[in-house]
């Protein structure tokens, strides 16, 4: 009879659970998120975000496909320049920094001697965009050309013709005013930009790998736009996504060696575009530790979601399905 007895209290104990479990495992296939993780596990919590400007909508883009799935979490998105954004996750004010380029050694080492380690994730390709005002006859510059208006031996030139002045420029270029307008040095465009472009010839030339200083520059590429737009023989470069739908600009193309090229999302992402860069976030690892919600939208932005769907819908270039593989790779094995 005791035997009987506890037979019947087993059984029903495992049918206790199993209806729990069935209460809270939540089977349904909508619950599962595109990168194959259970999104509708209900974590809530904050998720603070700061960097590049060019990331940001990334991000921002992100988060709203995230809040359908998570509306417990709240994040926020800030963009005020990549250099700007590792001051604040080096000092452990920030869960994820947005960065159009590689973090610098410096920076790297200020992270280190604050103990603040972290993971560099890959999450997009953009070009940087040479722009001018839509009624100015140049069609295309050369990587010495660019030098010569506005390396950091061009400093005072007033006409796009005074760039011929290094012997370097090698296009016909107008004697027209030039006006200048671009990203300050607070911003990863910035950053990308010297490197890219200018650094190479500055070296050459016993230079420091940097741009002249008076020019119109702000952390704004909206407003570096309108700069472009108020002038039309103005020069400009701002990250491909915020140009290529703009009016009243020109995109110019680009020589880096091997002819004249246009930016465009096939170019960039072939690479065959020569001012081309990729986009990244970093994530503070013990923030990670600690936070299901950090977690969970890092994971979200892992997912199909957030490195192609976010990614292409606000207008940068998606990285291939390998190098997609090898930062999930790289977030899985923090």
């Amino acid at each position: 009879m005791r035997l009987r007895k506890l037979l019947v209290f087993v059984v029903g104990l495992l049918a206790a659970f199993a209806l729990v479990a069935a209460a809270c495992g939540g089977g349904d296939d909508d619950d599962v998120g595109s990168a194959g993780r259970d999104v509708g596990d209900g974590v809530s919590g904050r998720v603070t975000i700061s960097g590049s400007s060019t990331v940001e909508p990334i991000s921002v883009r992100v988060a709203e496909l995230f809040e359908d799935v998570q509306p417990d979490v709240s994040v926020t998105v800030d963009g005020p320049g990549t250099g700007d954004g590792f001051k604040l996750f080096c000092e452990g004010e920030t869960d994820i920094s947005d960065a159009s380029r590689p973090i610098k050694e410096a920076e790297a080492e200020t992270c280190s001697a604050n103990g603040i380690e972290y993971v560099e994730l890959r999450v997009g390709i953009d070009g940087i965009a040479l722009m001018t005002g839509e009624n100015n006859p140049v069609e295309c510059v050369t990587f010495n050309d660019i030098y010569g208006l506005v390396g950091p031996e061009s400093t005072g030139f007033g006409s796009w013709s005074d760039a011929g002045s290094l012997g370097l420029a090698t296009s016909d270029l107008p004697d027209a005013d030039l006006d200048i307008y671009g990203p300050g040095e607070e911003s990863g465009t910035f950053d990308s930009f010297v490197e890219i472009v200018l650094e190479d010839t500055a070296d050459e030339r016993g230079q420091d790998a940097t741009t002249r200083p008076d020019y119109s520059a702000n952390a704004d590429d909206n407003v570096i736009i309108q700069g472009i737009q108020s002038s039309d023989t103005s020069f400009g470069w701002v990250g491909f996504a915020f140009a290529a739908h703009a009016s009243g600009v020109k995109l110019l193309d680009v020589d880096g060696g091997g002819g004249c090229v246009s930016a465009s999302a096939d170019t960039i992402a072939s690479g065959e575009y020569p001012v081309s860069r990729s986009l990244y976030i970093y994530v503070n690892k013990a923030k990670a530790d600690a936070s299901p919600a950090l977690v969970s939208y890092v994971d979200y932005y892992m997912s199909d979601d957030g490195l192609g769907t976010a990614v292409s819908e606000v207008g940068y270039v998606n990285l291939t399905d390998d190098a997609k593989a090898a930062t999930r790779a790289n977030w899985a094995a923090r």
